[in-house]
């Protein structure tokens, strides 16, 4: 398997070196080895590695789930059920913020919809209900 570098790896997996250099740092990407004048050294598994993470960010993954993502699939005696339920925990997450998201959307319809968008500041609704003057 050829060895390649950083700049070949990043373009690759689209993303640019220093988050090659970020991912390296945070562990997520193992150390490649370095040739004689010290430039990195990667191979095809670098570039699949990064895509993973990319997807998984997609998705909402923190790099600290990710993390542990890429430990369970390396992981001897690693089932799917762990994987499973770490997917599970984080769709509850997701859509916990949605419900959030949604209330918040409902709360301010009626405040946008009470802002004629002109006039003096101090008759603004919107800054009226921040302030808790309503």
């Amino acid at each position: 398997m050829k060895q390649k570098t950083i700049r070949w790896v990043a373009k690759e997996a689209d993303v640019n070196a220093q988050t090659v250099l970020y991912y390296e740092r945070r562990g997520l990407l193992p150390a490649p080895r370095r040739a004689a004048n010290g430039y990195r050294l990667y191979d095809d598994n670098a570039v699949r590695r990064i895509r993973f993470i990319k997807r998984a960010q997609e998705l909402g993954f923190s790099l600290k789930q990710i993390a542990a993502l890429l430990a369970l699939q390396e992981r001897q005696g690693a089932s799917c059920t762990e994987i499973s339920a770490m997917a599970a925990s984080h769709l509850e997450d997701i859509e916990q913020k949605i419900r959030d998201l949604e209330r918040m959307r409902q709360a301010l319809i009626p405040l946008v919809d009470a802002c004629p968008g002109k006039g003096p500041l101090n008759a603004c609704p919107i800054l009226d209900s921040l302030e808790g003057d309503e």
